[in-house]
């Protein structure tokens, strides 16, 4: 019998860790905190199948303008290949729950990859293709079991010559966990987004990662001579690191600072034993005006896997509503090239 319940957030990080090593920060309880630190509300879910947990949920309710509705960002969790029973209970149960709360949609964003199975699968659900992204659909994991002399080699031509070269300058690369760090990280990620043209967290959002996360968030900096070049906030989730969000300056465009950053998160996140590195963030092939676009070379230059997640899903509930939010939404996406 399966059974839809309330979970506590140590018990929704127990089933993550111990049941899906595929899972990362997005399904933990310390980002639902971040979203509640900004003020979301968020729900922990999960299904029991004979009073054992096999899937989980986080859960956020966004209250946006055009119709509010239910977010699952990298969920839910459950065995999407083999347990399509207890998947579609819980597409059941979530539609209820979309309904109590007066959503118009459900938008969901599995950690699964995405293949013509997969695709198949979300229209059986009655699921359709999100006109816009939830977190990074595409990116590029390094496998951190490797030694460093492997990931090196690993790495394009170009992206190696300038790890070595940041060494050979004296760059050097620290890390924080204060408050005044994520405050300078803020103040030189808005300038960042002025020079680059994209939209920055909040300071609030910025310093909620710290205050959820703890020791398990860090403000890398590269420097040289007391200049600053760069800068990471950096996501330390067993069993991966994420480089989740960037900031760099001027002087960092003539130097190679961001890759001494990236060259001492991987060699901290080996020590650490964590298993993988995920650059969290590329632009899919052929697509030059893609958010990620003036990343995409600078981290796909580091090896690694590229690996592409199943697009974000939406599940209509009002669907009369929700086709108008569908159009909207995709005229969105073309006018910011998103």
């Amino acid at each position: 019998m399966l059974k839809f319940v309330e979970l506590t957030p140590g018990e929704l990080d127990k089933y993550v860790f111990k049941a899906h090593p595929e899972a990362n920060f997005l399904q933990t309880s310390a980002w639902g905190r971040v979203y509640e630190i900004d003020g979301e509300e968020t729900f922990y879910r999960g299904i029991e199948k004979d009073g054992k947990l096999v899937a989980s949920a986080l859960i956020i309710l966004k209250p946006a303008r055009r119709g509010r509705y239910l977010e699952i960002p990298g969920g839910p969790l459950l065995d999407w290949d083999k347990d399509k029973r207890t998947l579609k209970f819980f597409i059941s149960e979530i539609r209820k729950m979309a309904a109590e709360h007066n959503c118009v949609f459900v938008r969901m964003r599995p950690n699964i990859y995405a293949t013509p199975e997969h695709e198949t699968l979300a229209k059986e659900l009655g699921l359709v293709k999100s006109p816009m992204h939830l977190h990074a659909e595409h990116t590029v994991m390094l496998d951190l079991t490797k030694s460093e002399d492997e990931l090196l080699t690993d790495m394009r031509r170009q992206t190696r010559y300038d790890v070595r070269r940041s060494i050979k300058l004296g760059i050097e690369v620290d890390y924080s966990n204060s408050k005044e760090a994520f405050d300078d990280f803020y103040n030189i990620q808005l300038k960042t987004a002025e020079r680059q043209g994209f939209i920055p967290s909040t300071r609030k959002f910025i310093q909620a990662q710290r205050e959820a996360f703890g020791d398990n968030v860090r403000i890398y900096t590269a420097s040289l001579n007391g200049v600053v070049l760069a800068k990471g906030l950096i996501l330390l989730q067993k069993p991966e690191a994420i480089y989740h969000e960037a900031a760099s300056t001027d002087e960092g465009r003539k130097l190679p600072g961001a890759h001494a950053l990236q060259w001492q998160i991987i060699k901290d996140a080996k020590e650490m034993g964590l298993k993988r590195y995920n650059l969290f963030g590329i632009a899919p092939p052929n697509s030059p005006h893609h958010r990620y676009a003036g990343v995409t070379t600078f981290k796909c230059g580091f090896g690694g896997e590229q690996v592409t997640f199943m697009p974000a899903q939406d599940l209509p509930v009002k669907k009369l509503r929700y086709k108008a939010v569908y159009v909207l939404e995709e005229a969105r996406k073309k006018r910011r090239h998103l």
